[in-house]
């Protein structure tokens, strides 16, 4: 079985292949986002913690957390869940995935170091090796987490900058576009639209007052007719019976 081992502070990645099966036991019948000590692999890699983040089996089909078998199933699947990108609006199919279980059937596990051990691993966790990051981040609250800034401050003093060098040129500097700035246009914009929305409901709630106030009215209206309509042929039957009363006693 393969190890894909990834460490996130030197964004480096390592393949490492490991037949033994005694050192495999201790991966089996383990889930997605559970720990494991890595002095299993041996003592290269002693006092360091992985964290298993997924893997492929054998035909290359990926482990899905929350699929609690150690084995593949298929799956109706739309869209939102992994493991899947529909191609059209409303599409749900059926897919092949492995569960979060580990187990022999496995090609490649892939691992996360979360706690770095006693020695460097070449090409791995040594300062040599690594890769600093080309971007900085580019959310405002990822920005103020990174350099510790309070929300007063001005995140966009404290923005990673890339230096663009050309022949013949001047160097330019680049930076990317902050996510979910927080500034007082977008304040005056957010209190507009909270105006705009009253001022909305206000509009309904007097139009509808005033169309239930006309409905009211032509009830009342319906009401006074029906009941005029109702005394006037009272007053007629009771002339009616009248005039019979008068000519039954001539």
């Amino acid at each position: 079985m393969k190890f894909n081992i990834a460490c996130p502070a030197t964004g480096c990645q390592k393949v490492i292949e490991i037949e033994d099966e005694k050192q495999l036991l201790h991966f089996y019948d383990k889930r997605m986002a559970q720990e494991v000590e890595g002095d299993v692999l041996g003592d290269d890699w002693k006092g360091y913690i992985f964290r298993i983040s997924g893997g492929n089996d054998k035909q290359g089909f990926p482990m899905m957390q929350g699929v609690m078998l150690n084995h593949r199933c298929r799956l109706l699947l739309q869209k939102g869940s992994k493991c899947y990108r529909p191609r059209k609006a409303g599409e749900r199919k059926r897919k092949s995935v492995r569960g979060c279980i580990v187990s022999h059937d496995l090609a490649v596990l892939n691992l996360v170091i979360i706690k770095k051990g006693e020695k460097d691993v070449e090409g791995l966790t040594d300062e040599k090796s690594a890769k600093p990051r080309r971007l900085g981040p580019k959310r405002a609250n990822n920005i103020r987490k990174l350099f510790n800034l309070s929300k007063k401050d001005d995140v966009r003093d404290a923005i990673v900058r890339r230096k663009i060098e050309k022949d013949g040129k001047k160097d330019c500097f680049k930076a990317p576009k902050i996510q979910r700035l927080i500034t007082p246009a977008r304040l005056q914009r957010k209190l507009k639209w909270k105006a705009e929305r009253r001022h909305r409901w206000e509009k309904s709630r007097a139009a509808a007052k005033e169309y239930n106030d006309l409905v009211a009215e032509r009830l009342r209206e319906e009401r006074e007719r029906r009941q005029s309509y109702k005394e006037k042929r009272r007053s007629l039957s009771r002339k009616m019976s009248e005039k019979k009363a008068a000519a039954a006693s001539k």
